[in-house]
């Protein structure tokens, strides 16, 4: 039997990934699989720019809403989820869109999981040890020396990341970047075709600034209001995405809201660059050249014209 036909949107923040998603959907009647690492949360909308219900009653969405945000979530679970919602999809007989921000969900799913070396409990005490006698800052910037890419990816606080591409550079002798890029290149688990979204960076920023305003205009800061009042402490991940750190941080008398605004826009503008280093990798893409005006419209007309030859 056949591997379904999956259609992935690549694109950095503020790109017009959703836009092309839903126009292209609506198009060759299919369905969209957001991929996405913060969209999976509840009761964080509009800081994650989740598709709202207009869009979501114009085109069936999957993979929005999986968990609390108190819970952590990991790519294994994201690949089930998604792999589910595929075979739903392909058995109505729909096609499958894939929109994705989140790079390295792109590729477990489109490539599977790279596993690696099991844990070694005592490299991981004496990691954690060590990050507690000198600082996280020390063992990332240990991280950067022995494999840049992986520091250039990974939070200088984001201590389960560090640890783990520590310790397989110590089991392994190997960066960690290294291993994924020989993980079964030429393997993909469906039959995938790549349509990515290019603006120049100028236009970009722009647009990510917009997008920013926007959120605050719509309620940025009730929301993560909304999310204190839970009483239930986020979770690593959901603490730390972009827009809601920096109003975690305003709220709690660390910044003025002012400086929160500026230091998300910041924030994103270095997370598109980040994605644009990571997308380089899918060296199939199909990318579309796109200005500050370009519709969805227009998008997916060239998006067709490339599927179509």
């Amino acid at each position: 039997m056949n591997a379904p036909t999956v259609t992935f949107i690549l694109g950095c923040t503020g790109a017009g990934k959703s836009g092309l998603g839903l126009a292209l959907a609506q198009r060759l009647g299919g369905e969209i699989l957001c991929i996405d690492s913060m969209t999976v949360y509840r009761r964080m909308d509009i800081g994650t720019d989740k598709p709202d219900a207009a869009a979501r009653a114009r085109v069936r969405h999957h993979l929005l809403d999986l968990v609390e945000p108190w819970e952590e979530f990991s790519v294994a679970r994201f690949v089930e989820a998604a792999d589910e919602a595929i075979g739903g999809i392909a058995g109505r007989g729909r096609s499958i869109i894939a929109v994705g921000g989140t790079a390295l969900y792109v590729k477990a799913l489109s490539e599977g999981l790279f596993e690696g070396p099991g844990a070694d409990a005592a490299i991981r005490r004496r990691l954690h040890d060590e990050a507690a006698a000198e600082g996280w800052p020390a063992l990332h910037e240990r991280l950067r020396r022995a494999d840049p890419a992986a520091a250039a990816r990974i939070h200088v606080n984001d201590a389960r990341r560090i640890v783990r591409a520590l310790e397989v550079y110590e089991l392994t002798g190997t960066p960690i970047t290294e291993l994924q890029q020989q993980w079964d290149r030429q393997r993909r688990r469906y039959d995938c075709r790549f349509i990515g979204i290019h603006r120049p960076t100028e236009v970009l920023s722009r647009r990510i600034n917009a997008r920013v305003r926007r959120m605050f205009d719509a309620g940025l800061v009730d929301e993560v209001r909304g999310l204190l009042a839970l009483q239930r402490p986020l979770s690593g991940t959901a603490s730390r995405a972009l827009g809601y750190a920096e109003i975690l941080a305003h709220l709690g008398g660390l910044t003025s809201l002012d400086d929160a605004i500026e230091q998300i826009k910041i924030n994103t503008r270095r997370f598109a660059k980040a994605q644009r280093t990571w997308f380089r990798r899918f060296r199939d893409t199909c990318w579309l050249d796109a200005s500050d005006d370009t519709s969805a419209e227009a998008l997916a007309d060239a998006a067709l014209a490339r599927l179509q030859v």
